[in-house]
């Protein structure tokens, strides 16, 4: 499996990339797939707000339009100062793509790992009817 060394690598390339020009804060997502795969997303604005892409809606569209149908791991990195969380739109995106085994890595200023599982982060999740 691949390490969060990688998958930190490719989220802040990403990251890198980001298109913000209006908030200034720059987002990067690297999913683990399960077919081995990484993909890398950031966020890119849109001067019409809220039409803007989130970093970890790109990853996971890169994902899906890949071939890929879950989510192993998934780490999130901004250039903030504290700890990111995805917003609860990704977290929905995150979950429907997820296990309880899928691993969710946060990262901070000092870019320590955080680990999580989206049961913690979207605890009231909606489910399939």
């Amino acid at each position: 499996m691949k390490n969060t060394q990688q998958l930190f690598k490719i989220a802040e390339t990403a990251m890198q990339n980001a298109h913000a020009p209006y908030s200034k804060f720059r987002v990067g997502a690297a999913v683990l797939a399960d077919n081995g795969k990484i993909y890398g997303g950031c966020n890119v604005e849109n001067i019409s707000y809220p039409c803007g892409t989130c970093a970890e809606a790109g990853a996971i569209a890169t994902m899906v339009a890949d071939g890929g149908r879950k989510i192993k791991q998934i780490l999130i990195i901004s250039d903030g100062k504290s700890m990111i969380t995805p917003c609860g739109a990704c977290l929905q995106r995150i979950k429907e793509f997820s296990d309880k085994n899928t691993k969710i890595i946060l990262t901070d200023a000092d870019k320590k790992f955080h680990h999580f599982r989206i049961s913690e982060l979207l605890p009231q999740a909606f489910e399939e009817f």
